[in-house]
């Protein structure tokens, strides 16, 4: 037998010990290619729904924002108007006891009259309650006392305007956690990437050692990336 044939002979003999072949190895990249690939997908899909879902949350959060501004001048325009009517409705009755006091009983009825109408068209039922609080109070005290120091009546002016406000507030929080899962996303999708590029550079070396350096180096990452990526939430929940 020829020297050339023993070494062939040696070859293939070597080459049928060895667990990883070349063909083995390339079988295995090929694998983890389609593999990484069809994750990559995934990952990059899903990163593009927490985006959606990060415009809609901001979207919602400027509407409610918007809608608690407006809902909040209304509420000071109405508790100014509140005051102005509480002043002319006290005045009124300033003007009504001191009628009384004079014995002029014509103008005490017609101060009377002017008030019953004021409080049937012009206040609102909150209002008319904190009034007949306000006039109790004075009754106990001694001290004028207006009914906007009702404790927590002002702030039933704003009580729409809070709400919206919240509401805005939670859907800007739930954009920013969009952002954040969104980010988590595209990160896996990064190292997927490298994984790729590293799959796709390992014909380049010969040795098959080598070769198996950079598949482990791929798996090693496209492990980390796919256990990273199953903690983070799907924007479905």
């Amino acid at each position: 037998m020829s020297e050339d044939k023993k070494n062939e002979t040696k070859v293939e003999a070597t080459e049928k010990k060895a667990v990883f072949t070349e063909a083995k190895v390339e079988i295995i990249v090929a694998i983890m290619l389609g593999i990484t690939a069809v994750f990559t997908a995934w990952a990059t899909w899903i990163a593009s729904l927490h985006g959606g879902n990060q415009a809609t949350s901001y979207a919602e959060s400027n509407n409610y924002s918007s809608l608690g501004n407006s809902s909040w001048n209304e509420a000071s325009q109405n508790l100014m108007q509140d005051m102005i009517f509480w002043n002319n409705y006290y005045e009124m009755m300033i003007n009504r006891d001191f009628a009384a006091e004079d014995g002029d009983y014509a103008s005490v009825e017609k101060y009377e009259y002017m008030m019953d109408v004021l409080l049937q068209n012009n206040c609102s039922e909150g209002l008319a309650e904190a009034i007949e609080w306000a006039l109790e109070e004075e009754e106990t005290t001694g001290y004028v006392v207006s009914p906007f120091e009702k404790e927590g009546f002002i702030d039933t002016y704003y009580v729409e305007a809070q709400e919206y406000l919240a509401m805005s507030e939670e859907s800007l929080e739930s954009g920013q956690q969009s952002n954040k899962w969104g980010d988590k996303y595209n990160l896996v999708t990064v190292i997927y990437s490298v994984v790729l590029f590293l799959l796709g550079i390992v014909g380049i070396f010969k040795k098959i050692p080598n070769r198996l350096v950079i598949v482990a180096i791929a798996v090693v990452g496209f492990l980390a990336a796919t256990i990273y990526m199953f903690t983070i939430p799907l924007p479905f929940n």
